[in-house]
């Protein structure tokens, strides 16, 4: 580093630790994108290690027709300032770190390197780690549109009627610790660590802004988007989202996932709304159940995975051949009028439920272009009917709508909803 070099860093440096100073909130917020943030990699070397890097930029958000990858940790997030400035710039900080972290780059000035005085803009637990494929997905729910009847950021009117507040299905256990959220990340990665990282550091900037509502950590994926890979199985060791839409089908994301110029409101187009469910398993009353119940439940063979009356995994069903309250045959696409959802779910285990037994099940993500003609009417008709409900419960649930891509570095996550 040569003498207008150092003493150019010196400055940053020195202005970094005022604003610590000063304001006590801002640590690492306007650095993302500068010389001194592109100086040190997440391994420390001369560059970032990008070979297993998810493209950040695009016309939709990564981390839902990704392929899907082995781990999450997705958080809902509170907004606790009233100032829209301030909720707007915090997404532009949230975006610049976030095309930072996906490609392996530390968070502003790194974890190591910078004033001894002052708290590092990175937390330092990837570093020597490569990207991992991972995805940062932010939504936003309902309440940040309107929440106990106030407009807070002016942004009542511009909430889209696809985003809608579910009703109470029968047999819900909603936690309210455990639902809702103004904001949500959903960070997936195939390095847990990655994952954990990426949501600290978000959170991390957010403070002050925002606080973690609720957060889940899930391993095992549930549901492949990758044509002709092997089916993941559920906690109950069945084959899970056989029938899943593929990350590649073009044409089925169109119909299905991707918002249109034709649904509204323009913010939206490019983007998609996510149901979230955390499902509770009674794990030990399902492992008692005999085989030939646990496949009656479900409608399908639980070794092959192919549908009854069948004899492999993706052999058409014949929904006819399975009792009338299968889980295959109440959650078909031709049980429900053609509609469809894509799904990335996880396995997760949580300890105990304090009597000794596993606190353990799924958490259900599920992307679609309407939750009205998607999750909702799936939904209505599994919680009236299907024969695995004596078996599982729900305990959380929140929804968002998931903005477009962020389609350059001057664009950033929400800036077409705050125009």
């Amino acid at each position: 580093m040569n003498a207008d070099s150092a003493a150019a860093a010196v400055k940053v440096s020195r202005r970094r630790l005022l604003r610590w100073g000063g304001a006590g909130l801002a640590l690492g917020a306007t650095a993302a994108g500068g010389a001194a943030a592109a100086a040190v990699g997440m391994s420390g070397d001369s560059g970032p290690q990008t070979g297993d890097a998810v493209p950040f930029y695009g016309p939709h958000q990564a981390g839902i027709a990704t392929p899907v990858q082995d781990r999450l940790h997705f958080a809902a997030f509170d907004v606790t300032t009233g100032d829209r400035d301030a909720l707007a710039s915090l997404l532009k900080e949230w975006t610049r770190a976030a095309a930072r972290m996906t490609a392996g780059h530390p968070v502003g000035e790194g974890a190591v390197g910078g004033l001894p005085e002052a708290p590092p803009d990175d937390t330092g637990e990837a570093l020597g780690l490569r990207p991992s494929r991972l995805t940062l997905t932010v939504g936003f729910g309902p309440t940040l549109f309107t929440k106990d009847g106030e407009d807070r950021f002016g942004l009542a009117a511009r909430r889209p009627p696809a985003l809608v507040d579910l009703p109470s299905f029968p047999g819900d256990a909603l936690d309210p610790a455990r639902s809702g959220g103004d904001l949500c990340v959903q960070a997936c990665a195939d390095d847990p660590q990655v994952a954990v990282h990426a949501i600290r550091n978000l959170a991390r900037i957010g403070f002050g802004k925002v606080s973690v509502r609720w957060s889940q950590l899930g391993f095992g994926k549930t549901s492949s988007t990758t044509p002709n890979a092997q089916t993941p199985r559920n906690l109950m060791g069945f084959k899970d989202g056989t029938r899943n839409i593929s990350g590649t089908d073009t044409a089925a994301l169109d119909e299905h996932v991707w918002v249109q110029p034709q649904d509204g409101p323009p913010w939206m187009v490019g983007g998609s709304y996510l149901v979230a469910r955390r499902i509770a398993m009674n794990i030990e009353t399902w492992d008692r159940a005999p085989l030939k119940e646990q496949e009656d439940i479900f409608g399908r063979t639980k070794g092959e995975g192919a549908p009854y009356g069948r004899e492999r995994e993706h052999d058409e069903p014949d929904l006819a051949a399975m009792p009338a309250d299968a889980h295959v045959r109440l959650a078909h696409p031709d049980s429900n009028g053609g509609a469809r959802i894509l799904r990335r779910g996880y396995s997760y285990t949580d300890g105990t439920d304090g009597l000794g037994r596993l606190d353990a099940g799924l958490f259900f993500l599920a992307y679609q272009r309407d939750i009205r003609r998607g999750f909702l009417p799936v939904q209505t008709r599994l919680a009236r009917s299907d024969a695995l409900n004596e078996y599982i419960r729900h305990v959380g649930s929140a929804v968002f709508a998931i903005p477009p891509g962020v389609r350059d570095a001057s664009d950033w996550w929400g800036k077409e909803l705050f125009a």
